[in-house]
């Protein structure tokens, strides 16, 4: 029976040693290169932005905000299906109305805040005032099944957008 000496001589242990250390060498500088690609498409595409205040906010933030209506006692996954109903809605008309928007916030982490109104009538002046600002807007409205009256208008999302013009709508409206 052979040896394990025998296979592992001077010269197979220094091509394996070669081998494993070239594959070593290779993975760290494609890393390298991947995050020195990336880092310039992400530059490129702010670059592209600058100059137009109808895009980029005056911080370059972006945001998605979801307001909930106080007023319907909604339990807490309710009221968690409600924004994610809402923020699908948003995702939706962004790309096909504020790609650029979207893009953006996309970038910057996809922040989202959730925020409360006392009624339905606040939640309608609300995206009122969103849409004529050009944000991107869905209002969700129950289907009925469990908690809510079917048709009640729960939850509105705003955005995604610049957070400067998305804090003209909301900024004083509290966390839910």
């Amino acid at each position: 029976m052979p040896r394990i000496s025998e296979y592992f001589t001077p010269f197979t242990v220094n091509v394996l040693f070669s081998m494993g250390a070239g594959v070593l060498l290779g993975w760290l500088i494609r890393g390298k290169i991947q995050r020195q690609h990336i880092l310039k498409a992400q530059e490129a595409a702010k670059s592209s932005m600058e100059g137009s205040s109808s895009v980029m906010s005056d911080s370059g933030e972006y945001k998605l905000v979801l307001v909930v209506r106080n007023d319907l006692k909604m339990g807490k996954g309710k009221v968690a299906a409600q924004c994610s109903h809402a923020t699908l809605g948003c995702f939706k008309k962004g790309s096909r109305i504020r790609s650029e928007w979207l893009k953006n916030w996309e970038m910057d982490g996809q922040p989202k805040v959730v925020l409360k109104v006392q009624d339905e009538q606040s939640l309608l002046v609300l995206s009122g005032q969103a849409t004529r600002k050009g944000l991107p807007t869905s209002i969700i409205q129950d289907a009925g099944r469990t908690q809510i009256a079917p048709g009640s208008k729960t939850v509105l999302g705003i955005g995604p957008g610049p957070a400067y013009l998305i804090d003209e709508v909301t900024g004083d409206l509290k966390l839910y």
